[in-house]
């Protein structure tokens, strides 16, 4: 059993390599392309710590049964650890039979699993690299179908890529970035910005969310929407969203302290950090050691969170309800969305996401989908929260469905506390702008 995998049976790294080789020693006699497909399981690690262990063991069991029987006599099917196969296809004719192979590879995820009575859906991330088209070298092929996994997974998932030389370009820059980023919390160079949250028929600010921004090591600004994805697939979302909330809450604390008492703090949690065993003790420590008022901070978690729907996840936000902070759920409205989880979690506010007011004067079906979610939420006692409101006529339509509470440029940018304290000591602009809108 030395050359396979203890749990599905299948071949392991080394009897892979040693296949690897003879297809290519093959190919280079015969002629033909050689196939590597390498792929990881989407969403298994949520899977894995939702179920248990040995419900991940019995997905991994199934799914390498089912990767046997979709492929070919003589093609190699491997499992090199975690949730990560490969396989190897010799003799394949031309590219278009490479890409039916990877469909029919693709399509074996297409099925729900039964584990422990629950179905559990699940997708794959597939990179291919080819011989001799991509490189002549095994051990590239595989760095190759490496590179095009990593595609795969920032193209949605549940996909399969075929590698081209811009990847590896892009896997090196991601590399660069992945470095900065875990030196750029001890370097002090992430901050916060605060983007504003008003109350439009009382022309006052109720509060503020916090964004995280990182200026690098050469002083650029690196966009949120490329650091944070990496923070939360490396764990790094971990420390640097436990420092997020501690300079969230210490700030919040000034501004209390500066005659503002009644400013609330949103900050925002990711599904990773929210998952830690003792994050809910993170929360109160952070809270104690802030001397911040508990029910002045608001956590914003994912539609997609609650959506996994395990016991897990109700103590985690019961403990925080106890420690006095509000709970609201963010982008609400873009996920798979199954409305019972409102009733079912201790939620205090729903946010309605920018991509259903951006277009709110033109296109009537978001005006009927933020109808229904004010309607839905009122009945339920939630508050609401529209974000995106960039326009007068968006927000004219918001105050008209009863939605009061906004965030976004018709009122203020993200801006630096400084900035902050000073819309707050002179709100008289505000109430002016409000009024002008």
């Amino acid at each position: 059993m030395a050359y396979y995998d203890n749990l599905t049976g299948l071949p392991n790294r080394p009897l892979f390599n040693d296949r690897l080789h003879q297809a290519v020693a093959d190919a280079k006699r015969r002629g033909g392309y050689v196939a590597v497909m390498l792929l990881d399981i989407d969403r298994f690690k949520v899977i894995n710590d939702t179920m248990g262990h040995e419900a991940g063991d019995r997905l991994l069991q199934e799914i390498a049964l089912r990767l046997k029987r979709g492929v070919r006599e003589g093609d190699t099917v491997s499992r090199l650890g975690g949730d990560e196969f490969a396989l190897v296809m010799a003799g394949v004719p031309d590219m278009h039979g490479v890409s039916h192979l990877a469909q029919n590879v693709l399509s074996r995820f297409a099925a729900p699993i039964t584990i422990e009575g629950r179905e559990v859906f699940t997708g794959a991330s597939i990179g291919v690299a080819l011989y001799p088209t991509d490189t002549q070298d095994t051990d590239s092929l595989l760095k190759f179908a490496d590179s095009a996994m990593y595609h795969a997974k920032e193209s949605g998932r549940n996909n399969y890529q075929f590698y081209s030389h811009d990847m590896t370009t892009n896997i090196q820059a991601r590399l660069r970035l992945e470095t900065g980023l875990r030196h750029a919390l001890e370097r002090g160079e992430l901050f916060l910005h605060y983007q504003p949250q008003v109350d439009a028929a009382r022309g006052r600010i109720t509060g503020v969310e916090a964004l995280l921004r990182w200026r690098d090591s050469t002083g650029a600004i690196i966009s949120p929407a490329q650091f944070i994805p990496l923070a939360e697939e490396t764990g790094l979302i971990v420390p640097i969203g436990d420092w997020v909330l501690e300079s969230a809450c210490r700030q919040l604390k000034r501004w209390h302290d500066a005659g503002h008492a009644e400013l609330t703090m949103s900050v925002n949690v990711a599904s990773r950090q929210f998952r830690e065993p003792h994050f809910a003790q993170g929360v109160a420590r952070i809270f104690a050691d802030t001397r911040v008022l508990p029910t002045a901070i608001e956590l914003e978690i994912t539609e997609s969170l609650l959506l996994e729907n395990n016991e897990e996840t109700r103590r985690t936000l019961d403990l925080i309800k106890v420690l006095g902070a509000t709970l609201a759920i963010d982008d609400f409205g873009t996920g798979y969305s199954s409305l019972s989880y409102l009733k079912r979690f201790p939620l205090d506010r729903v946010k309605i996401d920018q991509s259903f007011v951006r277009d709110l004067g033109t296109d009537p079906d978001d005006l009927a989908i933020v109808r229904a979610i004010v309607a839905l939420s009122r009945s339920l006692k939630l508050e609401v929260i529209a974000e995106g409101v960039e326009t007068k006529e968006q927000l004219a339509l918001l105050r008209s469905e009863g939605c009061d509470e906004y965030q976004g440029f018709l009122f203020a940018r993200p801006m630096d506390a400084d900035s902050v304290s000073r819309l707050l000591e002179n709100s008289d602009v505000l109430v002016k702008r409000l009024s002008a809108a």
